[in-house]
């Protein structure tokens, strides 16, 4: 896959424009693995901002990256358990502020959580 597709660039340049891309390749399997249960999510979110730390993105890239999956979740996937619909629906009432401190919340979140 060629670097234009990707969300960070070689040289660690972040494009939250392209986090829709990058959900929308993301196979049907692995998305309801991820999605099945909210340990699984956490898991997956934990791992993924574990890599993206190690690539050097600060809080904020990461808590802008969060926003935007958060987003994108909301507008397009169906919660499968009761702390999804909770984020969902959060999310759907927030301001654009709220929704901004809720990434970064969630950031924490899988951040704090210890991997499995």
């Amino acid at each position: 896959m060629s670097e234009h597709n990707h969300v960070v660039n070689k040289n660690g340049e972040l494009n939250v424009g392209k986090v829709d891309d990058a959900m929308e390749r993301i196979d049907d399997k692995e998305k309801e693995r991820i999605l099945a249960d909210f340990d699984s999510f956490q898991g997956y979110l934990h791992k993924r901002i574990q890599l993206a730390e190690s690539i050097g993105l600060n809080e904020e890239q990461l808590a802008q990256t969060a926003e935007k999956v958060a987003g994108y979740l909301a507008a397009n996937e169906e919660p499968r358990n009761s702390e999804e619909k909770l984020l969902q629906e959060l999310w759907k009432v927030g301001t654009q502020e709220e929704q901004h401190k809720l990434a970064h919340m969630l950031v924490k979140l899988a951040q704090n959580r210890r991997a499995q």
